[in-house]
């Protein structure tokens, strides 16, 4: 089965490692990415997409979409973690492309419209675009294959609050309107993703069969992986948004399960996901006011990494 996808994302060193895949595997048909604000500004985001896409050698479509969030003031993109150009400050070559004059949420549109049940949105970022092209175009509910989120956590907790998961914090009222549209939507979040971890060995083994891209992913790979050394005694990194593809190619891998997502938009609990489980009874019947949406629970942490490395290497 071949995925055909819109790679919504704000890269990021993750995103790279993702953004490697989508280019690579021959079960997903890369279709365009749509960049947002997230772990860059969104300028820097677009510039990144391009030149990920120029080092494989392939010609993407890039749009450029949100640069803020829907209501509340942007946070500064987290430097310290991505680095301040977002691939771990190493020296990067010159873009030779442009993005589509499209916004990202009219390139969403009109791909989904010109391949409607075929299309899969994979977004690894905050959910601007995806809400915006909801807005202009609520069809899209019913014309796409299914929308698949890095992001939220359930059982897991936060990594930049208490509760709260960076996508979803960055752009908490775009993600209540994702989460809940109704179309078929899985979350794949800090539940799953903290489960896998990318070491030195994987990254040289992806280097080595990656010719120039390799050589950024290994060298954003570094100043990430400092990161998570310092923050969680973890010698290597999470691969938080190739676990979103992971889960389109290789559902077996995870654990899932049914309920209902809703979105805390503000106060202490700012970007909490709450998931009530399919047909668990509540005090009150408002945590299952919202469609059903699948969310990971669990996953084989080993396998996923393996799968990412093969892919790559």
């Amino acid at each position: 089965m071949t995925h055909p996808i819109i790679f919504d994302t704000d890269p990021g060193v993750d995103d790279a490692q993702a953004i490697a895949i989508a280019l690579r595997h021959p079960a997903i048909e890369l279709l365009g990415m749509t960049t947002t604000f997230g772990n860059v500004d969104v300028t820097t985001a677009t510039h990144n997409a391009l030149l990920l896409a120029e080092l494989a050698g392939r010609e993407v479509p890039v749009a450029q979409g949100a640069a803020a969030p829907l209501v509340k003031p942007r946070h500064p993109a987290p430097a310290h973690i991505h680095g301040a150009n977002g691939l771990g400050d190493i020296a990067l070559p010159e873009v030779q492309g442009r993005a589509d004059p499209r916004s990202a949420a009219r390139f969403i549109i009109d791909t989904v419209n010109a391949r409607p049940g075929e299309v899969s949105l994979v977004a690894v970022g905050p959910l601007g675009n995806l809400a915006t092209a909801l807005q202009l175009d609520p069809t899209l509910i019913d014309k796409v294959r299914q929308v698949v989120v890095m992001g939220g956590s359930i059982r897991e907790g936060g990594n930049v609050t208490p509760v709260a998961e960076a996508n979803i914090f960055n752009d908490p009222h775009a993600a209540a309107r994702v989460l809940t549209a109704g179309w078929p939507l899985t979350l794949v979040g800090l539940d799953v993703t903290h489960r896998c971890v990318l070491g030195p060995a994987h990254m040289a083994r992806i280097a080595a069969g990656q010719g120039k891209l390799g050589e950024v992913l290994a060298g954003s790979y570094g100043f990430y992986r400092d990161f998570y050394q310092a923050m969680l005694g973890i010698d290597g990194c999470c691969p938080h948004d190739s676990c979103a593809l992971a889960w389109l190619i290789r559902p077996e891998l995870f654990t899932t399960a049914r309920g209902h997502l809703t979105v805390a938009t503000q106060g202490d609990a700012e970007g909490q996901t709450i998931f009530a489980p399919e047909n668990r009874g509540y005090i009150e019947p408002r945590w299952s006011r919202t469609p059903l949406a699948n969310v990971c629970l669990g996953v084989d942490g080993a396998a996923v990494v393996e799968w990412i490395t093969e892919t790559l290497a």
